[in-house]
């Protein structure tokens, strides 16, 4: 990769880490001008760039570039008064503001959330591709949108982060919005719901806020799971619930667990919810986040060899997203070039991305991730307690130090308030015995593997 392409790699990957207005302020018109025994010279077109660049950016610069290319050590920064002058440098640089400005909007600029339902006209089940791990999810949906109310009421969608769940549900809004454009149709984030609700008591105003849920035709609620523990707000759902359900109006839900999954949910909430669909999303298989991928470069307008097709599939797996993502930076690329990367070169752009390593997972992010799952406190884990909600979450989180980390069962007992190394061998042979027939519980461990690594 030569010092041009080095530095173009390098715009491809930093519009992702700042905001759109500052990489047009600050790196338009750049480039690397030397590269020479591990220094990168990089010209800027004035000295208050310049300084921006050192004081403000220079150790993200360093940082991709480094990885680009392992033998960079240093980055220093240098006006020249010709600079302006570079045509070529000038044209990359328009052409990578145009392509911010489509990756930003997701290559869909006039498209704008709903003032009214607060749905996003993205999504719909045309860019929806179906595969094994969401075909159920798929067709209660469908079935929904033929007979809103009636098919299956509530639908109850969970899968991991990622996998498309905010995509289905809101496609169900946006169809049954053109079918039935006289239905009253609300979608909700769980935290704005709980925010509005927060605001009607402050204010004194409930009674307005139920009134206005009472008239929805189709009410879709995203992200569930973030109503454990807010007693307030779950009683006020559940009264909303109840009016709409008897009314035969749609409810959907999503989440990242199934209901059973939802510690500190009311149990009358958690009824309702297995009383309807319970459909999960689960990771794509290789063809389809293929078929992803090939979708996602049509939406953009873009061709990608399918060598570089499949290399992102392969190495990417868990998150559709991150699908995307990749998708996006060898599009930018592409842009910044006016041709499609080659494969060694889109190794390179997604290097980040696809090799970076995992941030490491000790003994207290798992405990903390466990506890945050079943919605306890770290303290309440390491006690003494036997009381039951909190038995199984210890035996969990005892599961995944062994599992995990390889920790002796002495340190497992010590690390929760001093127990005999035997209480930890009941516990990791316990959970390994119900991981063989408890698919629910596989996941659980799953997601707070997750959360553990995040944090």
């Amino acid at each position: 990769m030569n010092k041009e392409e080095l530095w173009q790699a390098l715009l491809a990957q930093i519009q992702f880490n700042i905001s759109k207005a500052s990489f047009a302020t600050w790196f338009k018109g750049t480039n690397i001008i030397s590269a020479k025994d591990g220094e990168i010279m990089v010209s800027v077109p004035n000295n208050f760039s310049k300084e921006w660049l050192e004081n403000k950016y220079n150790k993200i610069i360093f940082k991709i570039l480094h990885n680009l290319d392992g033998g960079v050590r240093e980055v220093k920064y240098n006006v020249l008064a010709s600079h302006a002058a570079a045509p070529e440098i000038q044209s990359a640089a328009a052409v990578s503001d145009n392509a911010i400005s489509s990756i930003s909007q997701l290559d869909f600029p006039e498209l704008k959330v709903d003032k009214e339902t607060n749905l996003n006209p993205r999504y719909t089940f045309d860019s929806f591709i179906v595969g094994p791990f969401n075909e159920l999810a798929h067709a209660a949906a469908l079935a929904i949108v033929r007979s809103p109310g009636q098919a299956y009421n509530p639908l109850f969608v969970y899968g991991g982060v990622g996998l498309g769940k905010t995509h289905l549900v809101q496609s169900i809004g946006n169809e049954i919005f053109q079918k039935f454009p006289e239905k009253k149709i609300r979608y909700m984030s769980s935290e704005k719901f709980t925010s509005g609700i927060v605001d009607s008591i402050k204010n004194h105003d409930i009674e307005k806020f139920k009134s206005f849920y009472k008239n929805i035709d189709l009410l879709i609620i995203d992200d569930i799971q973030f109503l454990a523990g807010k007693e307030k707000t779950q009683e006020e759902f559940f009264h909303i619930f109840n009016n709409l359900y008897e009314k035969n109006k749609q409810i959907v839900i999503s989440s990242d667990r199934p209901p059973k999954a939802i510690s500190a949910l009311e149990e009358r909430l958690r009824s309702r919810f297995e009383g309807g669909m319970i459909a999960d999303i689960s990771l794509p298989d290789l063809e389809t986040r293929v078929a992803i991928l090939k979708a996602k470069a049509q939406e953009k307008k873009s061709s990608f060899s399918a060598e570089i097709i499949e290399y992102i599939a392969t190495n990417i797996q868990r998150n559709i997203r991150e699908l995307e993502g990749a998708l996006n930076r060898i599009n930018a690329y592409q842009k910044l070039n006016n041709r499609a990367p080659d494969i060694e070169t889109t190794k390179m752009l997604l290097k980040n991305a696809i090799f970076s390593p995992k941030k490491i997972i000790n003994p207290e992010k798992i405990v903390k991730a466990t506890a945050f799952f079943f919605d306890l406190k770290e303290a309440d884990l390491i006690d003494v307690s036997r009381k039951k909600e909190i038995v199984k979450p210890r035996q969990v989180a005892m599961y995944l130090l062994r599992n995990e980390l390889k920790c002796s069962f002495p340190f497992i007992g010590r690390k929760f308030g001093g127990k005999d190394h035997t209480t930890a061998i009941h516990a990791y042979n316990k959970i390994a015995k119900e991981l063989e027939k408890d698919e629910n519980l596989a996941e659980e461990i799953s997601l707070i593997k997750e959360q553990a690594c995040r944090l």
